[in-house]
């Protein structure tokens, strides 16, 4: 009894403070003429940043009875371009034209009872009042567009409690309780629901080392379950079955973790494979259909291949390693109708896992380092979260 008088005066008082404005989402159509391929290549850079403006939003004390304002946008809007080249993973805020990193996580390697290891991640999140990030202590997260709100998931590994957490003030706004544990968060584009992929146990396979470079599995499983839609404003969340693609199946999955995505326009949902093709369509209700006309993917991220304006695309195909030019090794975003926040090659690019993000031109002329480079198969293993800033 006095755990749950605790807790309800906890939600209570989080639910009291609500600093959020409600703006308008203005969905950008992206079209589809004939366009040309991009292939980014390495030079001197010379970038012009625009004047950085705050990202907070004004305050209000609207707000559904059951759930969030949403979608928040920031009410001044920033286009700047922010870097942090000393350090990777980044302490001070990256972003260039509509790209920020909004958080990040590192993995480190937990000891299992077997006498195995299993890999676990330590989140980062962007906190508006330092300009950096701080650690916090979630076990999954994710930052709708606007960097206003983040979903944030309750426990150690997995867990059944979804948290929406205001960025400027680092309270909780809501607290969404679930049937079934869940593994990871995805906001939809439009920053109104978020979906969370269901798990019966951690999605992260134990292994035991047999040589110096030789691993083995401890236990394979697949242990997907299903899926929840949880709309934000109302805090309901839509519970759908959907076990893990088998192993074997063609197309099929053999890793553990299967995370669902959003469709560009948030009327679908994916699943990845690990044969071709590389991902299956379904409806919001977990049925397969066939995928969405015009959606167009950089591997498995939420970014189109095709710029905001619609004249060019991405060339999945890169251009080969050149000694002594910082070469791009995956194209990540589009900042604007020029510019692209890609993943570069450091130095002579003697190991492809020294590399960092970058700002690259869409023509090749000019290439800006966003953060420091670092091996990402050593210690200091990163990995960032893209998040659209307006």
């Amino acid at each position: 009894m006095n755990r749950l008088l605790r807790d309800t005066m906890e939600e209570w008082a989080d639910e009291a403070r609500l600093p959020h404005d409600l703006a308008d989402r203005a969905l950008r159509r992206r079209a589809r003429p004939p366009v040309m391929a991009v292939v980014l290549a390495a030079g001197m850079a010379v970038v012009v940043a625009v004047l950085a403006v705050g990202l907070n939003g004004r305050s209000t004390t609207v707000r559904p009875a059951n759930g969030v304002t949403v979608p928040i946008r920031p009410s001044v809007t920033s286009t700047d371009v922010r870097a942090d080249v000393e350090n990777a993973p980044p302490k001070k805020f990256v972003a260039a034209g509509d790209v920020a990193v909004s958080a990040y996580f590192t993995t480190w390697l937990e000891r299992t009872p077997g006498g195995g290891e299993r890999v676990r991640r330590t989140w980062h999140l962007y906190d508006p009042r330092s300009d950096g990030y701080e650690k916090t202590p979630w076990a999954w997260l994710d930052v709708a567009p606007g960097l206003q709100l983040a979903a944030v998931l309750q426990g150690e590994r997995i867990g059944r409690r979804v948290g929406i957490v205001d960025m400027n003030t680092r309270q909780a706004l809501a607290w969404i309780d679930l049937e079934h544990d869940v593994g990871s968060l995805v906001w939809s584009p439009d920053g109104t629901r978020v979906l969370a992929t269901a798990y019966s146990q951690y999605p992260e396979q134990s292994r035991k080392q047999m040589g110096k470079d030789s691993y083995t599995v401890e236990e394979f499983v697949q242990p997907r379950i299903g899926f929840y839609v949880i709309d934000v404003a109302t805090g309901q969340a839509a519970y759908h079955p959907l076990p893990s693609l088998d192993r074997d199946g063609k197309p099929g999955n053999m890793n553990a973790r299967q995370d669902l995505g959003w469709s560009l326009d948030g009327s679908m949902l994916w699943e990845p494979t690990d044969t071709m093709p590389d991902r299956l369509w379904l409806g919001l209700d977990g049925v397969r259909r066939d995928g969405p006309a015009g959606d167009r993917y950089i591997d498995y991220s939420g970014w189109s291949k095709v710029s905001p304006d619609g004249r060019l695309t991405l060339d999945r195909d890169l251009p080969p390693s050149v000694p002594g030019r910082q070469l791009v090794l995956q194209h990540l975003a589009w900042a604007d109708n020029e510019n692209v926040v890609v993943l570069g090659c450091a130095g002579a690019c003697k190991n492809e896992f020294d590399n960092g993000l970058a700002l690259a031109s869409a023509d090749g002329e000019r290439m800006i380092q966003l953060t420091g480079s670092r091996d990402r198969g050593g210690e200091e293993t990163w990995q960032w979260v893209l998040t659209r800033r307006n």
